[in-house]
């Protein structure tokens, strides 16, 4: 079968849509390293596009109607965004759902500790990672810490050139004999994935007489780090070390943080650095969170560029996928369909569960998640006619899962027909492609989670080299393909179940 590179298709205008879609997606990567940072750009980006937040019209007299344009955030890492048709919203909507949440190292809440004179922050690793590829880099802290008077403070260390950045030590080579004779999954343990941060001791000049004379010129940071010190003493009779005494001062001083406020933070270890064009042609982007960002900037976009509705658009934009899409902001909560029925409740269909039924069953979804990109470098996983390339257009994997295809949604041949029908019509550049050989890929996405209203769901998105880890590659071309072909399927899409 044969498959177009999506680059020779262009002309002169369209390569240079191709680079400025590739430098608002950059920016959106750097902006974006975490769920909240990501959610915070998407909605000043829709606020400037005329949408407005769903929760600021319920209870009020206006009825929604086609065109106006709304969207709901839940706990500041999940969003769903709806620009209405001129059909019934019973009638079906047209979805885009991808995730916003990407492999990291995510802080503990008792993570910080001295040892050897080196002060670390205590980590354990989110989603699928090879933990040998987080050692020697440049990260950086992003997150969030709140406080018991309810107060957030925001954390962005390590992205700025005048930052500091922290690492993770790994054994040099003379002594790393026994170490190399593991197995790669053991060659860096979660345990060992701890964060430095530190090396300086906190020194406070011993004389009592001295200190009180020096007390008021002393900062608050030190002041904290003296009275810490004076309670560990009194409650257990020994002192921590001076480093991390030091790391607590300059956590007081500069964002007002005490060590018990890390119970009530959520801080992402993440690589420090800006996305890059990569290649001699610029034709890569060489980034961290591609994803599945890569397919959540593209499906944004999308509903934002898309012009008169027939069916209602919706773009799902989700955490915790790549934990199993669980708690209250993963696709397995009910925040999806609670924020339709609301929809449904602010138009002049009113809302009733029958109708929201109706309406999620009629409804079509590209599950926008990314596709493995076939490596020459380690051929012998790929199915090669079966496997996605860089440059090749959007992706579509029919179905997910892993070996007999467990675990995965199955699309309807019919369906897949009808978007091959409107992606031709609109010239988009497609393949379709599995995850890696039959008895070595498997993967999953939160399509199967959708199809379970009994709507019709498949697989699509982009191809990704370097999957999973700190810096992943994909392929201009196909970010502005999969925005081509996700505002295609918005406005053309009208499939209906008989």
């Amino acid at each position: 079968m044969y498959r177009k590179n999506a680059w020779t298709t262009y002309n002169d205008e369209q390569l240079k849509e191709v680079e400025a879609f590739a430098e608002d997606y950059k920016a959106f990567l750097d902006n974006s390293k975490t769920e909240r940072e990501a959610i915070d750009t998407i909605v000043n980006e829709i606020e400037n596009a005329g949408y407005r937040e769903l929760n600021t019209l319920i209870g009020g007299d206006k009825k929604l109607g086609k065109g106006d344009k709304v969207y709901s955030v839940w706990m500041n890492k999940s969003i769903i965004i709806f620009k209405l048709g001129s059909d019934p919203i019973e009638a079906g909507l047209n979805i885009l759902g991808a995730h916003i949440d990407s492999p990291r190292l995510d802080v503990k809440q008792n993570p910080l500790y001295e040892d050897g004179g080196i002060a670390y922050l205590d980590t354990h690793y989110y989603g699928g990672v090879k933990k040998y590829q987080y050692v020697t880099l440049p990260l950086a802290i992003h997150g969030v810490v709140v406080r018991k008077d309810g107060t957030t403070v925001q954390l962005n260390v390590g992205e700025d050139e005048d930052d500091p950045v922290f690492f993770i030590s790994d054994l040099l080579i003379h002594l790393a004999q026994e170490q190399l004779a593991k197995k790669a999954s053991n060659v860096i343990e979660g345990e060992a994935l701890d964060l430095i941060v530190g090396n300086r001791p906190f020194v406070i000049e011993s004389d009592e007489k001295e200190k009180a004379e020096k007390k008021s010129k002393l900062s608050e940071g030190e002041k904290y780090a003296i009275a810490s010190e004076k309670e560990e003493k009194k409650e257990s009779g020994k002192v921590s070390g001076a480093v991390k005494r030091g790391i607590m001062a300059i956590l007081k001083d500069l964002y007002g943080i005490e060590e018990e406020d890390f119970i009530s933070a959520e801080l992402e270890i993440v690589p420090a650095g800006k996305a890059r064009d990569a290649g001699f042609d610029r034709s890569m982007i060489l980034g961290y969170g591609h994803d599945d960002r890569v397919c959540a900037y593209p499906s944004m976009r999308a509903i934002i560029e898309a012009g008169d509705l027939k069916r209602t658009a919706c773009c799902i934009l989700v955490d915790k996928e790549e934990i199993g899409s669980v708690g209250a902001t993963g696709m397995q909560s009910r925040f999806f369909e609670n924020a339709v029925a609301e929809l449904m409740n602010l138009t002049n269909e009113g809302f009733n569960e029958l109708s929201l039924r109706r309406c999620l069953a009629n409804s079509c979804m590209l599950s926008s998640d990314v596709s493995a990109a076939f490596d020459p470098t380690y051929a012998s996983s790929f199915e090669k006619k079966n496997a996605a390339f860089l440059g090749g257009g959007l992706v579509f994997n029919k179905f997910t899962g892993s070996r007999g295809k467990s675990g995965s949604n199955d699309a309807n041949a019919e369906y897949i027909a009808e978007i091959r029908k409107a992606f031709d019509e609109d010239g988009i550049v497609y393949h379709t492609a599995e995850l890696g050989k039959v008895d070595v890929g498997g993967g999953g996405t939160i399509a199967y989670i959708l199809a379970l209203y009994g709507m019709n769901v498949i697989d699509s998105g982009v191809a990704v080299l370097n999957m999973h880890a700190p810096w992943e590659v994909v392929s201009k071309a196909d970010v502005y393909e999969a925005k081509r072909g996700y505002v295609s399927f918005l406005q053309k899409m009208d499939f209906r179940n008989e």
